[in-house]
């Protein structure tokens, strides 16, 4: 069977890699293998420019087996001295190279406030990009941080963009500072799940952590999780182990 995020019955447990080292990077991969990862997200923007090269990419992607590999590839890290051309460029390497799922920022080719380009020479460029990863047989997840407290409405409308624009996924992080917010977030994900018609990522940061581990639950395409906690990893993500115990154990 094809690797894919796609059409599964339970969220999938996703673990991400932020390491700025190959060898770290693989005992990782080692480590979410023997702890119940069914998929794995590396971030190679953590990755240290000296270790860039394809060497390094062919030893860490032999390491996943027969797991969906997710790829990032933003503008932070390791990547901010790089254009958005070099990044897409590089992301397209990736997609003929073992990447089953890349990450298309939703301002690629013109940066805006809530990573979702209104320019329209950057939106036609996006779709091009887009259809190219297709064409080499990766799945798009386009991606909008948005970093604050969101209403609905506009959570909805970044999403239907999205998906206009050829994402295969959705994926938008926001904020919660409060519970109000965090209930309003969950909320919007019940409504994602009713009016998109499409696998949705729906994650917000800030204090609260409740909207992460029930997102799953109320639609979300799978969890976004880490091994363990580290220097450079996402705190809001839970622990492989946290997230594997609620996903089977929650009805799906």
């Amino acid at each position: 069977m094809k690797k894919s995020f796609l059409n599964h019955e339970k969220p999938l447990l996703t673990a991400m890699l932020q390491y700025a080292t190959p060898d770290l990077t693989v005992g990782a991969i080692r480590n979410g293998m023997a702890n119940g990862a069914d998929a794995f997200g590396i971030q190679f923007e953590s990755l240290k420019d000296e270790y860039k090269n394809e060497d390094t990419y062919k030893r860490i992607f032999a390491e996943f087996n027969d797991k969906p590999v997710y790829v990032t590839n933003y503008r932070h890290g390791s990547n901010t001295h790089k254009s958005d051309d070099v990044l897409a460029e590089e992301m397209l390497y990736f997609s003929k190279n073992g990447a089953t799922l890349c990450d298309v920022m939703g301002d690629i080719f013109c940066k805006h406030s809530e990573e979702l380009t209104d320019n329209a020479d950057a939106i036609e460029k996006q779709i091009k990009y887009i259809d190219k990863l297709h064409e080499n047989g990766a799945e798009v997840l386009m991606s909008s941080h948005v970093l604050k407290y969101t209403p609905a409405e506009r959570v909805l409308e970044i999403a239907l963009e999205q998906k206009r624009r050829g994402a295969d996924i959705i994926k938008i992080v926001t904020g919660a500072e409060n519970m109000d917010e965090q209930l309003e977030n969950l909320k919007t994900t019940q409504l994602l799940k009713k009016e998109l018609g499409a696998p949705f990522l729906f994650l917000s940061g800030g204090e609260c952590s409740i909207h992460r581990r029930l997102g799953a639950k109320l639609g979300c395409c799978m969890f976004l999780c880490v091994y363990e906690h580290y220097a450079g990893s996402t705190p809001t993500q839970p622990l492989l182990r946290i997230a594997k115990d609620m996903r089977d154990n929650m009805g799906f």
